[in-house]
This record gives structure tokens, C-alpha cells and sequence, in this order.
């Protein structure tokens, strides 16, 4: 959510940034109700102090012989006034929070305004694999190998679905083990999070109310649940309505989960097989820091995203992305993205994204300022460490062979009992 003070202090600024996300507002509404509300809040004070200013002054009149009858009187008339006021307060407020509640977050403002057309790719990391043989694509691959039933997947849960066997689910076990030894090396502590959540996890991660259709919601259970759509929507509300020691900062969390998303994609030729699909396993990094931190945190999870595909030997590019390409509730998102031979493009395994204050304002994350005893917002910021369901048809078409085999990657080896290359099943 955003702040308030900073549209009622920079309201065009405001305009402008959002602008930038294809988002345009306008605030004189908003500003009209919060310039009605702080009115209604002194009236409101005022009277409060009226009251206790009267039923101080009780006996003192008592004991002066006076009737007190009257100050009673006249307690219970601005007791009556500011019931009808609080009342207006609730509305302004309600209404309020309702308009902030929709605004997406303020891109940083070194982001170029626009969409996907305006990502700029900032680094490239190895050459596009080129193969001396016809080559295969990943679903092929996957079939042969034996990795992946698409046809059984689809049959036990419908489209947009796959079942791991054999090899294939030893390797996508292998890809998971690899990316949280990793991660304990660094120092992230390892969570385990449920896989329902309420409303209002979602609501903090700024998932919601924009985009509340977009994930499964669970019926009958009281109250609501969905499946989440991300480990981010728990590891945000971790802290929510805590006030953490400064000491305590930076908090690294990662989490492991399959990630449940209505949306499986449009099943065009370059998404099919695992591209996309409604369940997929991913891990998940999150970092609570001081706003002064929060730039060098960023850099670290992009660092990290990177150095894990550039582990397992893949060819693959970081795209800065513009402000309208970026998610709802994110200031700056850089994606990792590996590339995929048998379409030629390059597609998404990581998302690096800083949400600045936006989400722990929502949840009322904070920390005592040790200098000044004051509270203040921390930043949260997030990266997949990784999704497998682009790394796994990356591995497969860069790393085959002539003969149909797949290389396995060095640093999968140990997790698979030292096997080096998975080869075709005999018919």
C-alpha cells in the first residue's frame, strides 16, 4: 500500500511514477476525503477533551453546592456528536483504504515507463548452444528419456499437468536438493510453509484484491483458503503485524513448495510440455531489510538467482524490466531468464523483485529504529531460487546428445548417485 503522506505531499509525482506502470489515477477524490478526515479527527479530539474537561471540572461543582445536572447534560450532547462523527470517520476511511488498496506500488524511478517491449537486457551469461545434428525439444527428449508422462499426467489431472518418473522425477529432486544446499551455505533458513492460506496472506503480498480470481480457492472451509500461488505469499507474512528488533534485520528466509496458478498459459507451441502448467515446483527466497539495505539486498538475490543457472552450465540473460512489465505490488523486478533451443527464446526461471515498504505497510511490518526509538517499515524483496519447470527443459535440450542422450550437469551428479548422462528407455 502506499503512503499516504506521499500523495497528499507529492500528489503529481505520484501521478506521474504510476503513469510509468500504465496505471493512471486521479487524486482529488482521495485527497478531498483526507483532507474531510483530518478535519473530522480534530473536531473529533476536540470534543474528547471538551468531555474529559467536563467531567473533571464534576467535583469540584459538587463540592461547591452547584447542580451538575447540566455538565451531564451537556456530556451526553458532544458524546451523541461524536458518535455521529466517528461514524463519518469510519466511512471517509473505509473509502479510503479501498482507493490505496487498488494503487499498484511506485516503480523506481530509474525504470522506463511501458511494457515488455521496453525490457532492457543487462547481462549474458555464455553462448547459444549449437548442436551439429538435428535436435530434439524438451518434450521429445522427456518422453524418450522416460523423465515425463504428459499423456497419464493429464489423464489423473487434466491439462496443463505432467507426472515426474523415474529419472525424470530423481532429476527434478536432484535440481530442488541442489538449489537449498545452496541456499543453507549462505546462510537463508530453510522453511516449510502451508500450502493453504487466508485472505489475508494474500492480501499482504498484494496479490490481492487486484488479482483475487487468479489463484484456487478451497470451498467449504471456514474461513477461506487458497492454494498458494507462490512461497512469497506465506514468507511476507511471516512478520505481519510484528515489530522485529533492528538486530534481528536482515531476516533470509527460503522456502520450497509447489506453486498452484490458475492460470496455466495460453498453450501455444512454445509453451508446451512443462513451460507452463497449473502446478510446478519452485524455491523461494525472501528477505525482511532496513530500507537503507534494501538496494544491496536486491543485488544479492539477483546475484544468487544468477550464480545457480550459471551452475548447472546454462546459457541464459537478465533483463531489467520496464515499470508496466513489473508485478502489482513491485518497485523493480530483474528476471533470469534461460534459453530454450527448440523455440529460440529465452524465458523466465527467476524474478528478483525489491516491493520497497509496499507489502509491510499492508502487514504492518516493522522495526524499532535503535537510534531513534521510532518504528519504521521494513523492505521486502523476493527471487525464485529457482522454478523448475523452465530449468528442467532447459537442461534437457542444451545438454543433448547426438544419440538422444542427456548430460546430466556436474553439480546434479551427487544427488543423482553419480550418474553422468541419462540415456533413451529401450522399447
Amino acid at each position: 500500500m502506499l503512503d499516504i503522506n506521499l500523495i497528499r505531499e507529492k500528489p503529481e509525482y505520484v501521478k506521474e511514477a504510476l503513469k510509468k506502470k500504465l496505471w493512471d489515477t486521479d487524486f482529488t477524490e482521495l485527497l478531498s476525503w483526507d483532507k474531510e478526515k483530518r478535519e473530522l479527527l480534530k473536531v473529533v479530539e476536540d470534543n474528547k477533551a471538551e468531555m474529559n474537561r467536563l467531567s473533571a471540572s464534576v467535583p469540584a461543582a459538587k463540592k461547591a453546592g452547584e447542580d451538575v445536572s447540566k455538565i451531564f447534560m451537556q456530556v451526553k450532547e458532544i458524546a451523541k456528536k461524536n458518535a455521529e462523527f466517528e461514524a463519518k470517520l469510519e466511512q471517509i476511511s473505509a473509502k479510503m483504504t479501498e482507493f490505496l488498496e487498488a494503487l499498484p506500488n511506485i516503480p523506481d524511478d530509474d525504470l522506463v515507463g511501458g511494457g515488455k517491449e521496453n525490457n532492457k537486457v543487462i547481462h549474458v551469461y555464455g553462448k547459444k548452444p549449437e548442436f551439429n545434428f538435428k535436435m530434439k525439444d524438451h518434450v521429445e527428449l522427456a518422453t524418450s528419456l522416460g523423465l515425463v508422462d504428459y499423456d497419464r499426467g493429464a489423464k489423473v489431472a487434466g491439462r496443463g499437468s505432467w507426472i515426474y518418473t523415474n529419472l525424470g522425477a530423481q532429476l527434478e529432486w536432484a535440481l530442488l536438493n541442489f538449489f537449498i544446499s545452496e541456499h543453507l551455505k549462505d546462510g537463508y533458513e530453510f522453511i516449510l510453509p502451508p500450502h493453504l492460506l487466508n485472505e489475508q496472506s494474500g492480501y499482504v503480498a498484494g496479490q490481492f484484491p487486484k488479482f483475487r480470481e487468479d489463484v484456487f480457492w478451497l470451498e467449504g472451509l471456514e474461513p477461506q483458503r487458497f492454494l498458494l500461488p507462490t512461497a512469497e505469499t506465506a514468507l511476507v507474512n511471516l512478520h505481519r503485524d510484528e515489530i522485529m528488533s533492528e538486530d534481528d534485520l536482515p531476516k533470509k528466509y527460503f522456502a520450497y513448495t509447489p506453486c498452484y496458478r490458475r492460470e496455466a498459459g495460453s498453450y501455444r507451441t512454445e509453451e508446451r510440455g512443462m513451460i507452463r502448467g497449473y502446478q510446478f515446483d519452485k524455491v523461494e527466497m525472501v528477505q525482511y531489510t532496513k530500507p537503507e539495505d534494501s538496494d544491496k539486498a536486491f543485488e544479492e538475490l539477483v546475484g544468487k538467482a544468477a550464480s545457480l543457472v550459471e551452475k548447472l552450465g546454462l546459457h541464459f540473460q537478465i533483463s531489467k524490466l520496464a515499470a508496466g512489465d513489473i508485478s502489482h505490488s513491485m518497485a523493480r523486478t530483474y528476471d533470469i531468464e534461460v534459453y530454450i533451443p527448440s523455440i529460440g527464446i529465452y524465458k523466465e526461471v527467476s524474478s528478483a523483485s525489491n516491493a520497497r515498504d509496499y507489502q509491510a505497510r499492508r502487514g504492518r511490518v516493522r522495526y524499532r529504529d535503535s537510534a531513534t526509538g521510532k518504528t519504521r517499515f521494513v523492505h521486502t524483496l523476493n527471487a525464485s531460487g529457482l522454478a523448475t519447470s523452465r530449468v528442467f527443459p532447459a537442461i534437457l535440450e542444451q545438454y543433448q546428445q547426438e544419440d538422444g542422450s542427456v548430460v546430466v550437469p556436474e553439480v546434479l551428479r551427487p544427488f543423482m548417485g553419480g550418474l553422468e548422462v541419462i540415456r533413451p528407455i529401450k522399447k
